[in-house]
């Protein structure tokens, strides 16, 4: 396999919460020494809970998220980047290769502008092409490709609905011709029917451009849909990672299990398999000692209290953080089909 695009390595982003009236500091560790690899062409999924640090994550990767520790290297076929140091000129440089999409397709664009202008805007701040007929060019080019027609260039965002709203989004994240993009949340505000239309276009833009992406959603049906490698995030830390097929045929990882007994099941009659996960995720303020799931976790023994897993390589490319990965069978609790 070809040097990834992206590696990230003991990634840890904190934000001080100030101190005690004892004078103790304070941390919140959003992001905590997480490694992962993505490589070009790669679709590969970020799920968890709200509160587990995806974001947060992503915007690392993106050097949008102040990197307290760990390093971020990025590499592409003409420039490479150690994201946690870079600024000035090479920041810019980066803005260039690695893009965001956001969540909200309604708050993502500004009212005031024609959506030819908001496609534009990044060739103009960064300075990408020489005059208007140029810009205007890269536009079309990147509309079509995001199935946005020549009428749609010239009305305002409010004449249009969630999906024409996140293609606009998408458009505006790929005109500079981007190797790396976050896709944060991407299609979790949009209908079921519009969510698949989007995330096949997701897929046909990594067939055409042969980006990276980093594919951040709490759904793991969307995630089986397009995603050919899969990482588990809980409360800022990796606990597991696998090829897709792989994950959904046999996680090694009850937080991984539990969340895919969660998926509904398109048959009415299907008896209710979801695994209830008891109380709420800690705060990444005052985490729990030794393996920060078990105190939710029904399989917990006194080592998960007092010990910290490693995330460590089960079966060929398949990792977990789990003391007991070996001796329990958390596939009976995963209901979830496998992804053809």
């Amino acid at each position: 396999m070809t040097d990834p695009l992206i590696s990230a390595r003991d990634l840890t982003v904190s934000y001080p919460l100030g101190r005690s009236f004892l004078g103790e500091k304070h941390v919140l560790n959003a992001v905590d020494g997480v490694s992962l690899d993505i490589y070009r062409g790669q679709f590969f999924g970020l799920v968890g809970e709200s509160g587990s640090g995806k974001t947060t994550l992503g915007r690392a990767l993106l050097k949008a998220a102040p990197i307290t520790a760990g390093n971020v290297v990025y590499r592409d076929e003409e420039r490479g980047f150690d994201v946690q140091s870079i600024k000035g000129s090479d920041l810019k440089d980066y803005r260039k290769r690695a893009q965001l999409i956001f969540q909200d397709p309604y708050a993502a664009l500004s009212p005031r502008m024609t959506v030819r202008d908001i496609i534009a805007e990044p060739l103009e701040v960064m300075k990408l092409t020489r005059n208007r007929k140029e810009t205007d060019e890269r536009v079309r080019e990147i509309a079509a490709k995001c199935r946005l027609n020549l009428e749609h260039l010239r009305r305002f965002p409010h004449a249009f609905s969630g999906g024409q709203r996140q293609r606009i989004s998408i458009a505006r994240a790929l005109v500079s011709g981007p190797r790396f993009v976050v896709a944060d949340e991407s299609v979790a505000a949009l209908d079921v029917s519009i969510q698949a239309d989007v995330l096949n276009l997701l897929k046909q833009i990594q067939r055409d451009m042969g980006i990276g992406f980093l594919f951040i959603s709490h759904d793991l049906s969307v995630v089986a849909h397009v995603c050919d490698q899969v990482a588990v995030m809980y409360l800022g830390q990796l606990v597991e990672t696998a090829p897709t097929r792989a994950l959904f045929a046999r996680p090694r990882h009850p937080y991984t299990s539990a969340l895919l007994s969660a998926i509904p099941s398109l048959d009415p009659d299907a008896p209710k398999t979801a695994e209830k996960l008891e109380g709420e995720i800690p705060s990444p303020a005052a985490p729990p000692p030794g393996c920060k799931f078990h105190t939710r976790c029904r399989f917990a023994q006194d080592l998960c209290r007092r010990k910290v897993p490693a995330l460590r390589e089960l079966a060929p490319g398949h990792k977990a953080a789990c003391h007991f990965a070996e001796e329990f069978d958390f596939t009976r609790a995963a209901a979830a089909p496998v992804p053809a």
